[in-house]
């Protein structure tokens, strides 16, 4: 009965390949959002540009005045020796007119500027080494959960295989019980390590549920899709030896993205000093405007030759002193500098240290997957062995529990041990900065 769920559930499960989690996982929300990291520095980059482009504004509209009542004292003269004074009230009055101005800005020279274009455009390739530093690490988060995944798929059939044997086992029992050359103790015996072996198939079952969730969640899959990791062959092959480590080595100088990333940091912290001391050296600029008003509005489109000004120059600003400000922020942009460097050198090492680390695990690994194909020989022997002394009357169902045990545990670890290399060897890919070569070059 628990098989035929088993199959059911099965049938019913989306089928996903380990290239298929690979391409999602590049596409997971992590990697999406380092992606749109990318966008917001392609704008900066834009907004940089626009300093450096002409200003062009224009405006128009009318404009109205009003002046309120007012006491002024006005003098007239009455004759060459006599003046005649008087206060006089003038009334309110409002007066409207019209106009509309065109002003153009230009830089001619302006050094600070142009260090912002190139630090942004640097700083779009330090971010976008970053977005495939982190599709790189979301893809590797893929891959370790397709196996997971698998680990249970398979780990769930010798299970099942482990229960099959119990059956036949517990059948055989019976039946030399009935012929009176065993005793009731070893029916009962292996009706109880079936009854175990029924237990870990349901709690292996669970576990497969979890994985699912995992890999689903991860690929932006909803997490009520039922997921079914499909056999990507490995455990039919034998593990390629690791590459060598110095050529390993090599591979992560030239392809991480993280390097390139931190060596683009620190370009743009050099950048940041030249513009700081562009305040240095003198800017110059373009500044031109043309206006047209005039106090009525006929006039104002019928009479365009009337009522003209223009305006132009070129100006130069030289900030001679501003109290040493200059100097403090060339200070610490050097500073910024040298942290940049210093992370950089400490990465790298940290970097040499983690394909060590990794290459070293895949030898490990590979030697690991060796020694459990030859446990796994020897465990089936055991059994075979097992199962005829039981047939002939010679053993017991505690001999062939212990073999069955013996086969089931050197199988569980032949898969997690072949399931380890693969994902030790995409670790070490990942470390190198190749699992995916044509994002690294």
């Amino acid at each position: 009965m628990n098989a035929l769920l088993v199959l059911t559930a099965l049938l019913a499960a989306t089928p996903i390949t380990l290239e298929e989690s690979r391409t999602l996982g590049r596409k997971n929300t992590q990697a999406l959002q380092a992606t749109l990291d990318v966008t917001v520095a392609e704008q900066d980059q834009r907004s940089a540009r626009s300093n450096l482009l002409p200003q062009v504004q224009l405006s128009a509209g009318p404009n109205l005045s009003y002046q309120g009542r007012r006491r002024q004292v006005v003098t007239i003269p009455v004759s060459e020796t006599e003046v005649l004074t008087r206060e006089v009230v003038s009334s309110a009055n409002t007066s409207d007119s019209y106009g509309a101005s065109l002003g153009l800005s230009q830089v001619i020279y302006n050094r600070g500027l142009w260090k912002q274009l190139e630090q942004a455009g640097v700083n779009v390739d330090a971010v976008r080494n970053q977005a495939l530093e982190e599709a790189d690490t979301s893809e590797l988060e893929a891959i370790r959960r397709f196996f997971t995944l698998f680990l249970s798929q398979a780990t769930l059939d010798v299970l099942q295989v482990t229960a099959q044997r119990s059956e036949e086992q517990l059948e055989r029992a019976r039946a030399l019980f009935q012929a009176g050359r065993v005793g009731k103790t070893e029916e009962i015996s292996a009706e109880v390590n079936l009854g175990n072996d029924r237990i870990n198939v349901v709690q292996r079952q669970s576990q497969l549920v979890a994985d699912q969730v995992q890999l689903a969640v991860w690929l932006a899959r909803p997490g009520t899709d039922p997921l079914q990791a499909v056999d990507p062959g490995i455990l039919q092959q034998e593990p390629a030896p690791a590459p060598a480590l110095d050529d390993a080595l090599k591979q992560a100088r030239e392809h991480r993205a993280l390097l390139r990333a931190l060596q683009q940091r620190v370009r743009v912290a050099e950048l940041q000093r030249a513009i700081v001391q562009g305040d240095y050296l003198p800017r110059v600029g373009l500044q031109a405007q043309y206006a047209h008003g005039n106090q009525d509005l006929g006039p104002f489109f019928s009479e365009p030759g009337f009522g003209n000004t223009f305006n132009g120059g070129v100006t130069l600003t030289w900030d001679l002193f501003n109290g040493f400000n200059t100097d403090a922020q060339s200070a610490r942009a050097q500073a910024n500098i040298r942290r940049a460097e210093l992370t950089f050198a400490q990465t790298v090492r940290e970097l040499e240290a983690e394909v060590r680390r990794a290459h070293q695990a895949l030898d490990g690994q590979i030697a690991s997957a060796k020694l459990a194909t030859t446990n796994r020989a020897a465990a089936t022997q055991g059994l075979q062995l097992a199962e005829e002394r039981f047939r002939a009357g010679a053993g017991s169902t505690l001999e062939v529990r212990d073999a069955q045990l013996k086969l089931t545990q050197a199988e569980l670890v032949l898969l997690q041990s072949r399931i380890d290399v693969e994902i030790a060897r995409y670790a070490l890919y990942r470390a190198t900065g190749t699992l995916n070569p044509g994002d690294s070059q």
